[in-house]
């Protein structure tokens, strides 16, 4: 017997029991999760803050465009604005599309994500106005973020973001 030779139960043996050297093209691990699902912020309006998002919580920077699945770019949408009244009566306008149906084909809304537009509370007339968009779909609140502000994109997202970015890390649901 060669001292290079697989000795112990079979059991403890590792790669191919006929001496040869293992194969380095190793497929993927089939337990390895999938892939996380590529959705896109897309802004109701301008400055919503998609960019901003994007570079923090990942995802792909739509602006103000739609994706287009079948031209293969992400099928979910996270629609952006802000919680001024411009910014809430935009993203209402733009529900309104998935509301009848004029989305690009295969297009999902995922959530709506609504950045504050200032420190401190909403005015309830505001904050009324976000009630019903809630009531149309699933709503993320993203807090004032004063390092966002001056460009420190590195600084740690706000904890209140944290359900946004398991949304960006989840595997895709594949509806049967």
């Amino acid at each position: 017997m060669s001292s290079n030779a697989l000795t112990g139960p079979e059991i403890w043996t590792r790669g191919p029991l006929d001496g040869s050297t293992p194969s380095q093209d190793v497929g993927p691990d089939p337990r390895a999760a999938p892939p996380a699902r590529q959705l896109a912020w897309v802004g109701a309006h301008g400055g919503a803050g998609t960019s901003t998002l994007a570079a923090v919580l990942g995802g792909v920077d739509g602006g103000r465009t739609w994706p287009r699945p079948e031209q293969g770019e992400p099928d979910g949408v996270l629609l952006v604005g802000r919680t001024h009244a411009a910014g809430l009566q935009a993203v209402s306008r733009a529900l309104d599309v998935f509301r009848c149906g004029d989305q690009p084909p295969g297009l999902e809304l995922v959530a709506v994500v609504l950045v504050a537009d200032a420190p401190g509370r909403l005015p309830r007339s505001l904050h009324q106005r976000i009630k019903v968009i809630g009531s149309a779909a699933d709503v993320h609140r993203v807090p004032w973020t004063p390092a966002w502000r001056t460009g420190d994109l590195n600084a740690p997202a706000p904890r209140e973001t944290a359900a946004l970015a398991a949304l960006l890390a989840a595997p895709p649901v594949r509806m049967s």
